[in-house]
């Protein structure tokens, strides 16, 4: 009680933080249950029949399962591999600008997608792509070359999305690795040099072992994300041509317990999501505590 009579304009600090969890994050999960009922909206939480795992059987028997497992996989590990070392490699490339005007016009430069919404992003891909009145067709035409199906052809769709999400989140992703950078002994660099290592062996030998914790802790949570690949993102690019590669577990979710009403299925569909998503993280902190990391906890 003393301590928190001392601290209390910090707890008072915390407080909007604490509440905002409690309200939005750890009240809501009393809703998963209705994942092992057959809910209705009309008996309530407490007044719908329970039906244990029927929902958790019926979709892991369905054969959309393997279909919407495939193509969230897909896409997760494709910005997994390419988007994940990105923000890195960007920010070892903003740490090597000396002029601090020009790094700082570059910094603004690669923030300013993260601010615009999937709708923009979605709408400038229609334009650039579309293959009836896309700039890159036309472009294509005027140079005597047939026109390509970019948006409707179900090759490209998984490669579309990576790219999107590489140009609008990469430059935003560099914020904590420049930070973790900008914490670097100025000292290791020195000595670095003394030994007659180069920018590139600097950054090699100095800068990602430093900033190695950093990195760890990232991809873990990215980790924990896997499962999810970004509703809007999807749902905005996807039309009927594409349906078979595009469908995820975001959009089934949305389709069945928004649009026809089954809300207990897609409640069991979502808590599926969530506990792959914690039983990936703990796995991989564990296994990174056992490499010598300090891990997320």
């Amino acid at each position: 009680m003393h301590g928190l009579r001392r601290d209390k304009f910090l707890y008072l600090l915390i407080a909007p933080g604490v509440l905002f969890f409690l309200i939005f994050k750890y009240v809501p999960m009393w809703g998963v249950v209705i994942a092992f009922q057959d809910y209705s909206p009309y008996l309530g939480v407490t007044g719908s029949q329970w039906v244990g795992f029927e929902h958790f059987i019926r979709f892991f028997s369905n054969q959309d399962f393997y279909l919407l497992f495939r193509n969230t996989m897909a896409i997760s590990l494709l910005s997994l591999v390419f988007f994940f070392p990105l923000p890195i490699l960007l920010s070892l490339l903003l740490n090597e600008l000396r002029n601090a005007i020009y790094k700082k016009w570059i910094q603004s430069i690669v923030y300013m997608p993260h601010f615009l919404s999937w709708v923009i992003i979605a709408g400038i891909t229609f334009l650039l792509l579309s293959q009836s009145s896309g700039i890159v067709n036309k472009m294509l035409v005027s140079l005597g070359v047939a026109k390509y199906d970019f948006l409707t052809n179900e090759n490209n769709f998984w490669v579309l999305l990576t790219v999107q999400n590489v140009w609008k989140e990469a430059g935003w992703g560099t914020i904590i690795f420049l930070a973790a950078i900008a914490g670097v002994d100025p000292q290791q660099y020195e000595a670095a040099k003394m030994d007659g290592a180069n920018r590139i062996r600097q950054a090699w030998h100095v800068t990602l072992p430093a900033i190695r914790s950093v990195i760890v802790v990232l991809f873990i949570l990215k980790l924990g994300h896997i499962m999810d690949v970004g509703f809007e993102q999807v749902f905005l690019m996807m039309n009927g041509a594409v349906s078979n590669v595009a469908d995820v577990f975001e959009t089934y979710v949305f389709r069945l317990g928004i649009q026809q009403g089954q809300f207990s299925f897609s409640t069991a569909v979502g808590l599926f999501k969530s506990v792959v998503g914690l039983i990936l993280v703990i796995a991989a902190n564990k296994l990174a505590k056992r490499f010598g990391e300090e891990g997320v906890y």
